[in-house]
């Protein structure tokens, strides 16, 4: 049997099958239940290493979740997921990005896999790239392209719509909103605040190259006076947004911004905003500018996805 050798094509391969299996017996294709599929799957197609456990178990804040063989050496393996995690969309694209590694990497990686924030961070390094090509088939097999585009079609693009897809698919917003970002041809940014400071943000690919982005974590930036983000004390959402005058946020043009407020279990007040600039981006975007430092896509997905 030819299997898929890349994580895209991997959760291709996975979401075809789920696909015609659903229309085939009139079920609902989301949201993807991972557990399901990762045992029933592996058990056909991998019967001498099957996935035989998935569950819950404290693994203090440190792990998000680990990938791990059975003590026994017999051939089976386990997925399990931090149990404090309160979001079930943490949890969903948690179990999914264990199921990548799982496909991807249990024959370079005999030991098993454990997820940890720290670790994530090294994004430079094989692991981190490992990490990422993980985080990757999540995103396609629990938001596939074809569905998520129809999802968005003819609708403006606001906090409500995105919330709608993060249901949908049982994930977080902003997991929601990066999957958007890296597909759409708009001028946009997600922004992630805590405590009235800038703790990082993504811009998609139109909006580099036109310029502007914030640089990863390499500074710490407070949240611009006259946003709506900055206005924690409010704790007051505004999923569709206001027009901000130029010189609110980066750049010299009138920016949307949308924002929704919570507060973490630590009492730790968290936000996160939605930004859309013209689409007319004003001069020649030139693509030789240097781009940003990046995260590690985990760590904005599962780390930063808490709301």
């Amino acid at each position: 049997m030819n299997l898929p050798n890349t994580p895209e094509k991997w959760a291709i391969h996975l979401s075809k099958l789920i696909k015609v299996f659903h229309e085939a017996h009139g079920l609902d294709r989301f949201p993807i239940n991972v557990a399901g599929i990762a045992r029933d799957y592996s058990k056909q197609v991998f019967p001498d290493a099957p996935i035989t456990m998935i569950e819950g178990m404290d693994l203090s804040r440190k792990f998000e979740g680990a990938m791990l063989p059975h003590p026994s050496g017999n051939g089976e393996w386990g997925i399990i997921y931090n149990e404090s995690i309160e979001s079930k969309g943490r949890i969903n694209f948690t179990l999914a990005h264990e199921l990548g590694h799982y496909l991807l990497h249990r024959e370079i990686s005999a030991e098993g896999l454990k997820c940890s924030s720290r670790d994530m961070h090294k994004w430079n390094s094989e692991y981190g790239q490992i990490e990422a090509q993980a985080n990757t088939f999540a995103s396609y097999l629990l938001m596939p392209l074809d569905d998520f585009r129809d999802q968005i079609s003819s609708h403006p693009i606001d906090l409500d719509l995105m919330s709608h897809l993060a249901d949908r698919y049982d994930v977080s917003l902003t997991a929601t909103i990066l999957k958007w970002l890296g597909m759409t041809h708009k001028r946009a940014m997600i922004v992630v605040g805590k405590e009235g400071f800038i703790d990082w943000a993504w811009s998609s690919e139109p909006l580099i190259k036109s310029g502007i982005f914030y640089r990863g974590r390499q500074e710490i930036i407070p949240l611009p006076a006259s946003s709506l983000a900055a206005k924690q004390d409010m704790l007051i959402d505004n999923r569709t947004g206001i027009l901000h005058p130029k010189g609110i946020w980066l750049g010299e043009e009138e920016v949307r911004e949308m924002s929704i407020f919570s507060e973490l279990p630590d009492k730790t007040r968290m936000t996160v905003s939605l930004l859309l600039y013209p689409d007319d981006a004003p001069g020649k975007w030139d693509r030789d500018l240097e781009e940003p430092t990046e995260h590690d896509t985990y760590d904005q997905f599962v780390i930063g996805g808490q709301v």
